[in-house]
């Protein structure tokens, strides 16, 4: 093959390196429409539980200890964070980020052909791809595991269980830039509530919800359970 000659369009494996690895599916496979299809990715559900977790603690546990008007910045600096990137997620997931020639052509409940190297050596050849059986711009690229081409495909995200693409991409931008933002002010929170627990305990929990647990006579129980070397599990009550 002449390297000054027309380049020729591949496809992104898989899985493994990028050598000589194409999408060959064993079977005829539907597409995934976007990142709600079927199956979800570990890391897409991993995701969505510390974006959960770093919720409840956040706002539930750390930001009531800050004291007047701290509080009340650090609830809208990270609930502006949070609500953007819940807003900007949902739709980088939903959108379907094929090529415009997919969207219009396929339907998605018809599975693709097979492809054969022994016919064409890639999937996408001289800007034609023989899965979609469309003509492609060059910035097109057939993704292996959404098994359809891409409109300016970027990359295939497994935190969103889809591909970012021209339709997706500046919600995905927006999603990374937002939880970066939101952990960076989580962060700052920890930090000066540890400072100030050794500083000046007492300019922690100033909150009125603390002093009125800590009038109504309201006990906090907390249960610490631990196993003995022979298997029996003890409940322990403080």
């Amino acid at each position: 093959m002449s390297c000054f000659g027309r380049g020729l369009r591949r496809t992104a494996p898989a899985r493994g390196s990028s050598r000589n690895e194409l999408v060959t599916p064993s079977a005829a496979s539907l597409s995934r429409v976007n990142g709600w299809a079927c199956p979800p990715h570990s890391f897409q559900l991993v995701g969505w539980t510390i974006y959960s977790y770093m919720a409840v603690v956040g706002f539930g546990i750390y930001i009531p200890l800050l004291p007047s008007p701290w509080s009340h910045m650090a609830y809208s600096l990270t609930g502006i964070a949070f609500i953007v990137h819940l807003v900007t997620h949902l739709a980088a997931v939903s959108i379907d980020p094929a090529e415009a020639g997919v969207r219009a052509k396929k339907s998605y409940s018809n599975p693709l052909p097979v492809f054969d190297k022994k016919k064409q050596p890639h999937v996408i050849h001289n800007l034609h791809c023989y899965l979609c059986k469309i003509n492609v711009d060059p910035k097109v690229k057939h993704c292996g595991v959404c098994n359809k081409c891409i409109e300016d495909f970027d990359h295939h995200c497994k935190w969103l269980n889809n591909c970012v693409g021209g339709q997706n991409y500046w919600y995905f931008f927006v999603t990374v830039l937002s939880a970066t933002l939101g952990v960076l002010v989580l962060l700052m929170v920890i930090l000066f509530i540890f400072i100030q627990h050794y500083m000046d305990p007492a300019s922690l929990r100033t909150a009125q919800q603390f002093d009125s647990v800590m009038s109504n006579g309201t006990w906090l129980v907390f249960l610490s359970v631990g196993v003995m070397s022979n298997g029996t599990w003890l409940v322990f009550l403080s």
